[in-house]
């Protein structure tokens, strides 16, 4: 006897469940500009590497004979693959059958998904379209009664975000339960203008008096500025790409350290213009992104949240080889001030960098916080203390180069505090409590006002507290360790790598990453 007829039933059931929510509905998708589920799934894996599970669960319809006549499978896709060669779990919402919604899902396929990404510790990729299992309206309907709010097996979600990198990549509208698990990640991406992300979407809002389109109530440019996402792009293959590129620079697990990149650039290359890049008056901005660039193996700094708490640049990149968290105040925005949001954005980025072991590189010229009544409003104070607290939590091996300004407390944190931290400094680097421009009016008014010409009074002060806030004077006390040319520092940065490298260590960190 033959198990044949068996899997020839299989393969009929499995024909199915690849016909999706149907030829109208898959055609509406691609007219939309979108990949189906399946599509997606093959242009992101590497080629035949997807394993999938639960493949024929779906709702199914049966003749008077108990036999099956056709299945609709279940709105949600997973399953093991390997992307550029690591293994991973893929999934993601099938947006032709219901939208993508709770009533067309079976959620133990979405509990197993991340209870196996969690049990066999590997990198969670989830591609989000519509609720992502959320609920619908007509939930009610279908289940004759309304449930109480409740997500089940949120908590594998939040044990996640501490054990496995996990990507978000918003593929369409995404809303509810869906929106929440493209927040609760460590990188996520929209494509511009196909995306939109709200807690709910325009028709829901139309009823408090707010009539938006997608875009206008949730689109990238919206999200992007709010901290939710932390990069768009043009199209689905982009964003593949994205998510390929974000987890090269980490390990599978907590249990792992980052793997060691290519060696092709002289991690001993000198930067001759980098001797130039900082104007000599202080008033003066210069681009700090060029300059990291420069620092840097070449081509590999990857960028997140640029949209957002912009007075701080963050993302990851290679020294000789050697992934890193690099950080660098950009003068360009609030001259490189924190506000509340940049704080926000650095307790994320080192909470990042703590949980999968990567060293942190810092780049600092700031000025101190956010000051004025937006800035008071904001709570700037608050989310400074945090993030000066999460900075002094972290216990991964840190170095910090002084480009220019470092004030306040603020400035303070531009290292964590509480042990030894790499640190050197450029010749243009200025510090103190309070920058003199604009405090010596008041802390020497009494002297300007009793001189014969107050405007000469202001010069000799301020020529005489010039002098005094020399690097080199903070060097012979040994308050600041070391002053280097700034043409040597990719030689130093790739030595602090090297040298932090045997330093990492496995393990889930004490301060557990949240979404």
């Amino acid at each position: 006897m033959s198990w044949q007829p068996e899997l020839d039933e299989l393969k009929r059931r499995e024909a199915f469940a690849e016909k999706l929510g149907g030829a109208m509905r898959v055609q509406r998708q691609k007219d939309g500009g979108r990949y189906t589920i399946r599509e997606r799934i093959e242009i992101l894996a590497d080629e035949g590497s997807f394993h999938e599970l639960g493949k024929i669960a779906g709702m199914a319809q049966y003749n008077g004979k108990n036999e099956l006549e056709d299945l609709v499978p279940s709105n949600f896709v997973f399953g093991k693959a390997r992307l550029n060669g690591r293994q991973v779990i893929i999934c993601g919402d099938d947006f032709t059958v219901r939208g993508g919604s709770a009533d067309a899902t079976i959620k133990e396929k979405h509990l197993t998904c991340e209870a196996m990404a969690n049990a066999l510790q590997l990198p969670l990729v989830r591609m989000v379209e519509g609720s992502g299992g959320g609920g619908s309206v007509k939930t009610i309907e279908t289940t004759g009664r309304a449930n109480v709010p409740g997500v089940v097996g949120w908590e594998v979600v939040v044990a996640n975000m501490g054990l496995v990198p996990r990507v978000a990549l918003g593929l369409g509208s995404v809303a509810g339960l869906g929106a929440a698990h493209l927040a609760a990640s460590h990188y996520s991406v929209m494509i511009k203008d196909k995306s939109a992300m709200f807690v709910a979407g325009p028709p829901v809002v139309e009823r408090i008096g707010q009539k938006l389109t997608k875009n206008e109530l949730g689109g990238y440019k919206i999200q992007l500025g709010a901290g939710a996402v932390d990069h768009a792009v043009d199209t689905e293959e982009e964003a593949f790409e994205c998510a390929r590129r974000f987890l090269s620079y980490l390990p599978q697990s907590v249990h792992e350290l980052p793997p060691r990149g290519a060696q092709d650039d002289d991690p001993n290359r000198r930067v001759d213009w980098l001797i130039d890049a900082i104007p000599r008056d202080g008033r003066k901005i210069y681009k700090m992104r060029p300059i990291i660039e420069a620092l840097v193996d070449e081509g590999s700094f990857f960028e997140m949240g640029r949209q957002y708490g912009k007075s701080v640049i963050t993302g990851l990149a290679r020294l000789d080889g050697w992934p890193v968290a690099f950080m660098a105040s950009d003068p360009y925005s609030y001259g490189g001030c924190w506000t509340a949001d940049t704080c926000r954005k650095v307790i994320k980025f080192v909470d990042l960098a703590e949980t999968f072991h990567l060293p942190i590189v810092n780049l600092s010229d700031c000025p101190g916080f956010q000051v004025g009544l937006e800035a008071e409003q904001s709570g700037v104070i608050k989310e400074g203390v945090r993030a000066m607290s999460a900075i002094w939590q972290t216990t991964v091996p840190w170095c910090t180069t002084i480009i220019r300004n470092v004030f306040g407390v603020a400035g303070a944190a531009h290292k964590s505090g509480g042990r030894f931290c790499t640190r050197y400094a450029w010749p243009s680097g200025r510090w103190g409590s309070l920058p003199l421009e604009g405090g010596i009016e008041a802390a020497y008014s009494a002297d300007i006002a009793a001189a014969e010409d107050p405007e000469t009074a202001l010069a000799e002060i301020t020529d005489r507290l010039e002098k005094l806030r020399s690097p080199f004077r903070s060097a012979e006390a040994f308050w600041i360790e070391e002053i280097i040319d700034p043409r040597d520092t990719r030689a130093l940065l790739c030595d602090f790598a090297n040298t932090a490298a045997p330093l990492r260590t496995t393990g889930t960190s004490m301060h557990t990453m949240r979404p």
